[in-house]
């Protein structure tokens, strides 16, 4: 399995049978070459605009054909505003539907409202799933001078029971000096449904020691989540 935000589209040029022990040669557009059971090919989606008139009307767009909007979805025509993918923001379902009961309420109820892009848990529906909510590694290590990194790999009684040898990967981002959880990811079955649970406690503002604090349910997978007592790496 490859997990790396560096490669590009893939080319074509894939087949199958190259070596009987391995299904698919793959290469990415940086010439990379890449063995694998399966490819998961994820190539996004534009905003469909091009034929809704809106340079006649003066709406600006990007290049790639979304619609510009401010932080209260308003185009630069102040009476046409711009909610969900068209927008390209972020393009998820549950965020296209905050956008649009932000709008009515801030347009029609009254209320000053407005969207918090920043805690927004995401999942791949792979198999194993894979779940995700704030900062990456990368991240918190340019927003703060320390960072600490707690990581777990394991196998779960239940897993072992039911399915086998299926491995499963915990990693949360800490705030070094407050404790403050900063991202979670989540290499799981069942990893969605973890990390919207735990959306909740981040967007709390629930710490490290939070966290441990907590009595696990065992056995399950979420108990992994709380007995990680010792940071793996500090930086």
């Amino acid at each position: 399995m490859y997990f790396n935000d560096e490669l590009g589209k893939p080319h074509r040029s894939w087949r199958t049978g190259v070596d009987p022990t391995l299904q698919v040669q793959a290469f990415t557009t940086a010439g990379r070459e890449l063995h694998a059971d399966q490819v998961l090919y994820a190539y996004g989606r534009k905003p469909k605009t091009a034929s809704l008139g809106l340079e006649d009307v003066g709406v600006e767009r990007a290049s790639g054909g979304a619609i510009l909007v401010d932080e209260d979805a308003r185009t630069s025509v102040p009476s046409i505003f711009g909610v969900g993918d068209v927008t390209n923001r972020v393009n998820l379902t549950p965020v296209a539907i905050r956008e649009a009961q932000a709008f009515v309420d801030r347009e029609f109820a009254g209320k000053p409202t407005r969207v918090d892009y920043s805690l927004i848990p995401t999942a791949v529906f792979t198999s194993p799933e894979i779940g995700c909510i704030g900062l990456t590694e990368e991240q918190a290590r340019e927003q703060y001078p320390v960072v600490d990194i707690y990581k777990t790999s394991f196998r779960s009684l239940r897993e072992a029971a039911v399915r086998g040898s299926e491995q499963t990967f915990f990693k949360l981002v800490v705030h070094g000096i407050t404790g403050i959880v900063l991202g979670v990811h989540l290499l799981a079955e069942d990893a969605a449904e973890l990390v919207q649970s735990l959306a909740v406690a981040l967007r709390a503002g629930a710490t490290i020691q939070d966290f441990q604090n907590t009595m696990a349910v065992h056995p399950t997978l979420g108990g992994g989540i709380v007995t990680m007592t010792k940071p793996t790496l500090r930086d």
